[in-house]
């Protein structure tokens, strides 16, 4: 048969096609661009990418249509399909399949990204024309409990959800000692950046609360690691971003765990006088269980908003107070207990509380249970997706500021980069790192103390004025360029680069590490394209 002008087209400019596909996947970063997917693959590469996987003889399975679900994440930003999407039963199933990739070389361009709950914001989890790996298929295996030591911990596969281990573990009566401020996210997706929220000053983030994992490498090898146990890999693969390995298990430290929460809110009008208190707070030996705050600008009605939730000391003062046209820092606040203890955790409180320098008038407190404290935010989802406004952009930017450049971070970026707080909070606290194990690959300013500065924007699809992607986007531009320019030494947290170059500034001297486990643990680049970091072998050795 004689050959089309567009079969001759295909078959002699292959290289020139697949580089310039992997380009326009890397750039594209909203759906329209998905029309290239049509537009330069050919029928014949899908259905030999099909044949190859259908031969593997696993116990889940693959499907090769409709998943655009898997092109989704919680940025809501990037949209890559991939070529297929597994849906693994076992850890075997997963190593099977980074196997058979791994064998195939440098002949294919796949790649494969694992997907938790889908909260990444830049498509992390995603693989452009690879294979996507839905972990929360993965049941395997089901929670162990061991509690008999004084030690205890509980075993648990990658994919479960943290408010699943939360359920499970308060029937023994224990807890996972580390925490994210939303639970609704998976065991290995945590692991694989650090899972740090307010309890992190007393206990490190959630990598610091881990004995043991199993992990899948990019050659498809199945390798159990702890501190004694290939302790390279274990420290790589904590907050590794997933270039290492796929993690399939966990085994997570466990405490007993408290009934009640007394949850606290405070204001500030003066940031030194906050952040002072802070830092106070997350270096005494006794002190809350949780701390966090966030920045309020130029809102009207502010401690009415609170009444929903929180009762205030002062009813009448508080009715005084008037929040607009001001920014204000709010330190949020939790001290956890049993009802018997009721009397010694209120006399506790109020000495804390004594050494506090907020405005009297200021003070809310509620009293939940230890579930509703922790899921907190998974009630305002529900509320935001009954008005349809969760499945929105959320451009999303966290840095991590060393305590000795805070203020002048604070100074330039709350009331004059950043005018309000419409459209998302602004989360802010401090954490001790030298409460942090060594080792791992999460990278974070040199100092022992610095602030988490979480941007929780919410971007609106249809507009452009200030509570659109693009507004929004600007400001975090505007912030990031005053860090560099301003040599505040700031690192981002869940960070995101679209270059290697910035990725090296990014680990700096630790670089070179981060370098070496990926060449050790996956040689052709195989895992987690979506972050960018490394560029997949084959499409290497074609330039």
């Amino acid at each position: 048969m004689k050959s089309s002008p567009t079969h001759f087209f295909f078959k002699h400019n292959s290289m020139l096609l697949r580089l310039l596909i992997f380009i326009l996947g890397i750039c594209s970063i909203n759906r329209s661009n998905l029309c290239c997917d049509q537009l330069f693959a050919t029928p014949s590469s899908f259905s030999v990418i099909q044949s190859s996987l259908k031969q593997l003889k696993i116990e889940g399975y693959f499907s090769f249509k409709n998943f655009d679900h898997v092109a989704k994440d919680f940025g809501n930003r990037y949209h890559f399909l991939p070529s297929a999407v597994l849906y693994p039963k076992s850890v075997s199933d997963i190593s099977s399949t980074l196997k058979h990739i791994f064998d195939m070389g440098t002949t294919t361009d796949l790649t494969v990204a694992a997907r938790g709950h889908g909260h990444s914001l830049e498509g992390q989890a995603q693989a452009y024309r690879g294979v996507v790996i839905s972990m929360e298929s993965l049941r395997a295996p089901a929670m162990r409990f061991h509690h008999a030591g004084e030690l205890p911990f509980i075993d648990v596969s990658a994919g479960e959800l943290w408010i699943n281990i939360l359920h499970e573990s308060l029937k023994l009566g224990l807890t996972p000692k580390s925490w994210t401020d939303y639970l609704h996210l998976t065991v290995g997706g945590t692991l694989s950046n650090a899972g740090i929220s307010g309890q992190a000053f007393k206990h490190g983030p959630q990598i610091n609360n881990v004995y043991q994992l199993e992990v899948v490498t990019g050659k498809g090898e199945v390798i159990t690691c702890s501190k004694e146990q290939n302790a390279d890999l274990f420290y790589g693969v904590l907050g590794g971003l997933g270039q290492f390995g796929i993690i399939t298990r966990a085994r997570i430290a466990l405490q007993p765990a408290p009934k009640k929460v007394k949850w606290i809110r405070v204001l500030y009008s003066d940031f030194s006088t906050f952040s002072n208190d802070q830092e106070q707070l997350i270096s005494s030996k006794d002190s809350f269980d949780y701390v966090e705050g966030f920045v309020i600008i130029n809102r009207t009605g502010l401690l009415n908003n609170w009444r929903s939730t929180f009762n205030p000391k002062d009813p009448l003062l508080a009715r005084k107070f008037s929040s607009e046209g001001k920014v204000l820092y709010c330190l949020e606040v939790a001290k956890y207990f049993n009802p018997e203890d009721t009397p010694n955790t209120d006399q506790n409180i109020e000495v804390l509380l004594s050494k506090l320098n907020y405005i009297e008038s200021t003070l809310f407190q509620s009293e939940v249970s230890y579930v509703e404290f922790l899921d907190r935010v998974h009630v305002s989802e529900m509320k935001l997706q009954e008005k349809g406004l969760w499945d929105v952009p959320h451009p999303w930017l966290n840095l991590l500021i060393p305590k000795s450049r805070i203020h002048d971070f604070a100074q330039e970026v709350f009331g004059k980069i950043l005018t309000d707080t419409s459209h998302g909070p602004i989360l802010i606290y401090p954490v001790n790192k030298s409460k942090w194990i060594k080792g791992t690959s999460m990278v974070a300013p040199e100092e022992d103390v610095m602030y988490l500065i979480a941007f929780l924007s919410s971007a609106m699809p249809s507009s452009t004025g200030k509570d659109g992607l693009e507004h929004i986007l600007n400001k975090n531009k505007k912030i990031l360029n005053f860090c560099n320019k301003a040599h505040i030494g700031m690192k981002q947290y869940l960070p995101h680069y679209t270059a290697q170059e910035d990725w090296k500034v990014h680990f700096g001297p630790r670089w070179e590490t981060f370098a070496r486990r990926k060449s050790t643990y996956d040689p052709l680049s195989i895992l987690a394209p979506g972050h960018r970091i490394f560029e997949r072998a084959s499409l290497l050795q074609q330039r």
